[in-house]
C-alpha cells in the first residue's frame, strides 16, 4: 500500500448518526483519506470491514448490540492486518484498556482536533500505534499495568544517558522549560532532544513517549 499515491481508505462505526455525518464532512476536506463505509454497530462494522477491506477502521467503543471491543476482537480474527482506532469519551479509561487489549492500535477522544485524527490514521496505517494527545496520567498508568504492549517484538532503539534523563523527566510530567532548568540547558536544546526521542521511538506525542518508556522499562512507575 502506497499512501503517497492513493488515499487511506476508512470505515467508521458509531451509533450516533450526527457523529458519522460530522466525520464524513471532515474526511472530505482531506484528500489523503477516503471514507468508504459507515456502520452503526459492531456487527455491521465486522461485516462491512470484511467486505470492503479498508486500510483503517475507526470505531466507537460503546455501541448497542456488539460493542467496539467485541467487534475489534471479531474483526482482527478475520482480518488481523486491519488497524483499529478506538473513539472514546473522557470517562472511558477502563474501556480504552479493553480496546487496546482487544487489539486496537490506538485511541482518540471523540472531540480530537481534525489534524490529530488525520495524524492518527496515517500512523496506524503505517503499522504504528497512536495515543491521543490528551491522555491523562491515570490512563497512562492503567496502560502501563495492562497486558497491552505493542513494543514486545520491536528492536529497542539506543538512547544515550542524556536522552534517558530527558525521557524520565518527560515521564515525570515536567515541561520543556522545567527540564531545561533542571539540566541547565536551553529550551531549544531540550526541544531538539524531544524531537530525536520521538523519532527514535516512532511515536507522536508525550503520551507515546511515556507508554514506550514504561513498556520498555526505561521508566518505572513509582
Amino acid at each position: 500500500m502506497d499512501n503517497a499515491y492513493s488515499p487511506i481508505s476508512l470505515v467508521i462505526a458509531d451509533d450516533h448518526e450526527i457523529f458519522r455525518d460530522g466525520f464524513r464532512a471532515m474526511a472530505k476536506k482531506f484528500p489523503e483519506v477516503k471514507l468508504i463505509g459507515e456502520a452503526e454497530n459492531g456487527k455491521e462494522l465486522v461485516h462491512l470491514a470484511e467486505r470492503l477491506r479498508p486500510d483503517v477502521v475507526l470505531t466507537d467503543i460503546k455501541m448497542p448490540g456488539m460493542d467496539g471491543i467485541e467487534a475489534t476482537r471479531e474483526l482482527l480474527k478475520l482480518k488481523p492486518l486491519i488497524p483499529v482506532i478506538a473513539l472514546s469519551m473522557f470517562d472511558e479509561d477502563n474501556l480504552i484498556i479493553d480496546m487496546l487489549e482487544a487489539g486496537a492500535k490506538g485511541y482518540l477522544l471523540k472531540n480530537a482536533h481534525k489534524d490529530e485524527i488525520i495524524e492518527a490514521i496515517k500512523a496506524v496505517s503505517q503499522g504504528k500505534t497512536y495515543y491521543c494527545k490528551h491522555t491523562s496520567a491515570k490512563l497512562l498508568q492503567m496502560i502501563a499495568k495492562s497486558e497491552f504492549n505493542p513494543y514486545k517484538k520491536t528492536p529497542k532503539p539506543q538512547f544515550n544517558e542524556r536522552e534517558i534523563e530527558v525521557i524520565r523527566l518527560i515521564c515525570d510530567q515536567f515541561s520543556n522549560k522545567e527540564i531545561a532548568e533542571k539540566l541547565s540547558l536551553s529550551i531549544r536544546t531540550i526541544e531538539g532532544y524531544r524531537e530525536k526521542i520521538l523519532e527514535k521511538m516512532e511515536v507522536h506525542n508525550t503520551a507515546g513517549i511515556v507508554v514506550f518508556a514504561i513498556k520498555t522499562s526505561i521508566y518505572k512507575i513509582r
